[in-house]
């Protein structure tokens, strides 16, 4: 199926294509090279007692050639089938000159260590892409889905939305959806990093749910290839296997690894201008005899061990092993990163921008006051509040819906029709007949008719002074009252811009369609050095363009309301991205849990990740840089052999490294 079959290993310029057998290719290449490597120390030990020129012992090294040589001249002809000149055939080449000259022990062991070393790189690659497709394994193959009165075993890739899939404990969800019956604990920290199993119950009303799935509480909401840990439950799906979350993440992050980083596009172009240097250099080694008083053979020796030395295999392999390995790291912890640019990126930025409402607050606003106008009782103005925001799914219109069925108790709510959003401003719709207007006072000097009475005004900025979100409510041309609104700021909010600052960020801004008062008191209170309030979404973009004018800066925020900010800005990090298809479309960085204690962790995996590609180039840069001039000079080339190829090992060790990190914990 789509979703958990892997696509074939991306080159990354410096694809040997070794590991395309499955694992039993990956086993032969290293048992193929260990033989040679037994061959090659069987023939020369025996070489020792018999004296130079001995059958046996060539017999011996003839077979270490073509152990050590076997997987390398296969992936040389097939790179000459494309009309490639990859680094496998300058070794065949090499290696090859070295029997011309007589030199089968340096030959043998420059196919065997070569083999080798490509044999382990294979396989320490293969760890992080192991480490991705485990994702793909989390989902179940089959379901318990209730037909009826019967419970049947259907196939996973059969469920179609609308089942109902019967989930006991200590079973994987095998879809996404929402509980319909049954309570129970949920270990989703596959999909959102979460340590903390989370409590589900059972939706309020199946049929909303069943037509807006999106808009479900995260208390309701489950996921494939979580695990149940409480009592059964019972699951009505709402995506299609090839369409959960999961399935989407796998995906993405399989993507990511074909998506080369700035690093990698570097290193890519040096290589194209690299390779034809060395073989200039080659080929005039091989007239050094013109210059030099030496026989051909001593010049042709050179030139071959200068060929070995100067193949950037580690120059190439560095930067795609460490973003791979960055990559599944993120994604173990329960964040998407879309490829090595984003990563690297994110690794130099040193400004962030925040969304407020569900990024920095708690997203669960609370109505702290009903205000209603002259003449109008509490019941009328909430009544109507409640009907028209019933149609939205923002935050604040949940919250208005749920605290105000409370205050009403059994009064009945009208049925509103013709939602239009005013974004950024509030809404309209139509309410017994009326035209009912809901948002900002602001907008009602827009809309014009009649001005918002003077006593209401006055509470209204009374409350706006306190940090409360005010909306005004007019039905017709008769002005309601207002409802004001408070949302807390997350706990760990305070400590989460302490620990962005010891990171290396230096600028923490806030960007709010809340008014200027709100959106300073919520700053104040969580260490953010700037509030831009009374934002609409064309605003955030302008002020994410006024931002990167002074540096690269990255946007959090939700990643539905604030998508133009997430694309206008360096790198854009979405909150709460699991099952929300606009947040993993538009971010370059979803963080899949509701949790902001997950930003420092991937900031700092970006810095390491950056860290590790600068080391990874030294080493592999410097050395190029030592062995050239050394094997011109005289170095063997066995030396040069061992070291080329222990740098190769060295920088991929270094890449895998990420695959452990774990962030500092004050």
């Amino acid at each position: 199926m789509s979703d958990t079959t892997p696509p074939p290993a991306a080159s990354a310029g410096h694809n040997h294509g070794h590991g395309s057998g499955g694992p039993w290719a990956g086993r032969a290449e290293i048992i193929f090279s260990l033989a040679s490597g037994a061959l090659l120390l069987a023939g020369w030990a025996w070489g020792r007692t018999q004296g130079d020129g001995a059958t046996g012992p060539l017999i011996l090294l003839l077979l270490a050639y073509a152990a050590g040589g076997f997987f390398t001249v296969r992936e040389a002809l097939e790179n000459l089938r494309h009309r490639e000149l990859k680094i496998d055939s300058l070794t065949i080449v090499a290696a090859a000159g070295a029997a011309v000259l007589g030199q089968w022990a340096e030959g043998a062991l420059l196919l065997f260590l070569f083999s080798l070393g490509h044999a382990l790189e294979n396989y320490a690659m293969g760890r992080a892409r192991r480490a991705i497709e485990a994702l793909a394994a989390l989902r179940p193959e089959t379901a318990l889905v209730r037909r009826g009165d019967q419970l049947v075993d259907v196939s996973v890739n059969d469920l179609v939305i609308g089942d109902v899939v019967v989930v006991k404990p200590d079973e994987r969800v095998a879809a996404d959806g929402f509980v319909v019956l049954g309570e129970s604990s949920i270990d989703q920290a596959a999909i959102t990093g979460e340590s903390v199993p989370v409590d589900k119950r059972p939706v309020v009303d199946v049929a909303e749910a069943r037509q807006r799935p999106d808009a479900v509480g995260p208390e309701h909401r489950v996921f494939a290839g979580t695990i149940n840990q409480g009592k059964v439950l019972e699951v009505e799906v709402t995506r299609l296997a090839s369409q959960s979350t999961l399935a989407r993440v796998v995906e993405l992050v399989r993507s990511a690894e074909h998506q080369k980083s700035p690093t990698q596009l570097f290193t890519d172009r040096f290589q194209k201008i690299f390779v034809p240097a060395v073989l200039v250099l080659v080929g005039l080694l091989l007239f050094a005899g013109l210059v030099v008083d030496e026989p051909f053979s001593a010049t042709f020796y050179r030139a071959m061990a200068v060929l070995v030395a100067a193949s950037p295999c580690a120059l190439a392999i560095s930067t795609p092993s460490a973003v791979l390995s960055g990559v599944a790291r993120a994604a173990r912890g329960g964040v998407l990163i879309k490829g090595g640019g984003p990563l690297e990126r994110l690794g130099v930025l040193h400004a962030l921008a925040f969304d407020k409402t569900g990024t920095l607050t708690e997203g669960r606003p609370q109505v702290t006051d009903v205000m209603p106008a002259d003449g109008v009782t509490t019941q009328e103005l909430l009544s109507v509040a409640i009907a028209v925001e019933r149609l939205s799914d923002h935050p604040l219109a949940a919250a208005v819906v749920r605290d105000g069925l409370v205050r009403l108790g059994s009064h009945a709510v009208p049925e509103a029709t013709d939602l239009e959003s005013l974004t950024g401003r509030g809404l309209k719709a139509t309410v017994a007949g009326e035209t009912v207007h809901l948002g900002k006072k602001s907008l009602f000097d827009e809309l014009g008719g009649a001005a918002v009475p003077a006593a209401l005004k006055t509470r209204v900025l009374d409350l706006e002074h306190q940090g409360r979100t005010v909306f005004v409510v007019r039905q017709g041309d008769r002005y309601l009252g207002a409802v004001g609104l408070m949302d807390t700021p997350r706990e760990a909010a305070k400590a989460v811009m302490a620990r962005l600052r010891e990171l290396g960020m230096t600028r923490l801004v806030m960007l709010s369609g809340d008014n200027q008062r709100v959106a300073d008191a919520v700053a104040a209170s969580v260490g953010i050095d700037r509030a831009y309030g009374d934002l609409m979404p064309e605003d955030k973009v302008k002020a994410i363009k006024t931002l990167r004018a002074e540096g690269e800066v990255a946007m959090v925020g939700d990643g539905v309301n604030d998508a133009p900010a997430l694309a206008s800005a360096s790198v854009g990090i979405a909150m709460g991205a699991a099952g929300s298809d606009v947040a993993l479309e538009t971010a370059d960085v979803a963080l899949m849990g509701d949790k902001l204690e997950h930003l420092p962790f991937v900031v700092g995996l970006s810095r390491q990740t950056r860290r590790i590609i600068r080391q990874n180039l030294w080493a592999s840069l410097g050395m190029v840089a030592i062995l050239i001039p050394a094997t011109i000079l005289g170095m063997k080339m066995g030396v040069a052999v061992l070291f080329h190829e222990g740098s190769t090992l060295l920088v991929v060790a270094n890449a895998l490294r990420l695959l452990a990190y774990r962030p500092v914990l004050d």
